[in-house]
């Protein structure tokens, strides 16, 4: 299959790079010209322009979206505007908020799919979890895309009509700060507590046959193997936060309690007025030192330090 990708981010690059390898036929474009370079290394047609790229692609056309979300996507699909017909279908891979890819799909001519992303940077060896709203007979023209893209055909799946795709993805957000903050207030308690702990170890042994045992909590043992048990010079700061926010003001439009959830967003923001972000004394939190920490094992964001 053909396919367009416009934003060659590092997940942008992964979706290019496994399409690819998937042997599907890319074409790419980026406001960068070395990131579009680095692509056609890989065996990616440059394209100059978004018409550009459009023209190069056959009759139907299939444009994936990797840029980041807000004004971005709809720049993008200004450029794509009088290009696209019903037949055409627009993927949008970033974090955008449900309710404009909702807009989104009733103004755009082709086919739109939200597609909610999960997996990070590990998704270059590993694949994604691709969560897709919109038309059923869109998706399923692009299930081999998403197959190739994703973990396999088991790591996607239509949520149900547009939006549905970022909804899970936001939710999913949300979920991921919580068990952040479990993990976080474990260890600072194994830190802070009567023993002098090794905790690699610990990580390790629970990630071994424990019913705790996840991919948060290999990062856990990455993090302390990498910074040291007492995490070195980690900053107290975690940035993010935005589908955590859309998480919890969804659930009070629903009247959904999510305490942890919003315990857990509530903790980054404080951790932006209190302890090293606020440059007073002492460490901070331990568990707010190790999401930030995570944040970098999960997606590469970069790691504040003190």
């Amino acid at each position: 299959m053909e396919l367009g990708i416009i934003g060659l981010g590092r997940m942008g690059r992964i979706v290019a790079r496994r399409a690819i390898e998937g042997g599907h036929d890319v074409v790419a474009y980026d406001v960068d010209y070395e990131a579009v370079g680095a692509v056609a290394n890989d065996g990616a047609e440059p394209a100059e322009s978004i018409p550009d790229l459009v023209d190069r692609l056959g009759p139907d056309t299939r444009v994936w979206l990797m840029v980041p979300a807000g004004e971005p996507v709809d720049a993008a699909l200004e450029d794509l505007e009088g290009h696209l017909d019903g037949d055409d279908i627009v993927v949008d891979g970033g974090n955008s908020h449900f309710e404009d890819s909702v807009r989104r799909a009733e103004a755009t001519e082709a086919a739109y799919l939200d597609c909610g992303t999960s997996g990070g940077p590990a998704g270059a060896e590993l694949g994604f979890s691709l969560m897709v709203g919109g038309p059923e007979w869109a998706y399923e023209e692009l299930e081999p895309v998403f197959d190739a893209v994703a973990t396999g055909p088991d790591g996607h799946a239509r949520m149900g009509p547009a939006g549905a795709g970022h909804y899970v993805k936001m939710v999913h957000n949300g979920v991921e700060y919580a068990l952040m903050q479990a993990y976080g207030e474990g260890f600072e308690l194994l830190h802070e507590g009567r023993y002098d702990l090794d905790l690699e170890a610990v990580a390790r042994t629970w990630n071994n046959g424990a019913v705790i045992r996840s991919w948060l909590l290999e990062l856990c043992e990455e993090a302390f193997r990498e910074e040291g048990s007492d995490l070195g010079d980690v900053a107290d700061h975690v940035t993010g936060g935005s589908t955590g926010t859309w998480t919890v003001q969804e659930a009070l439009e629903q009247e959904v309690p999510l305490p942890l959830i919003y315990a857990a967003l509530a903790e980054r923001f404080g951790s932006r007025t209190t302890g090293d972000a606020a440059d007073e004394p002492g460490e901070g939190r331990f568990s707010r030192r190790l999401a930030n920490r995570l944040r970098y094992g999960f997606g590469r964001h970069e790691v504040a330090r003190r």
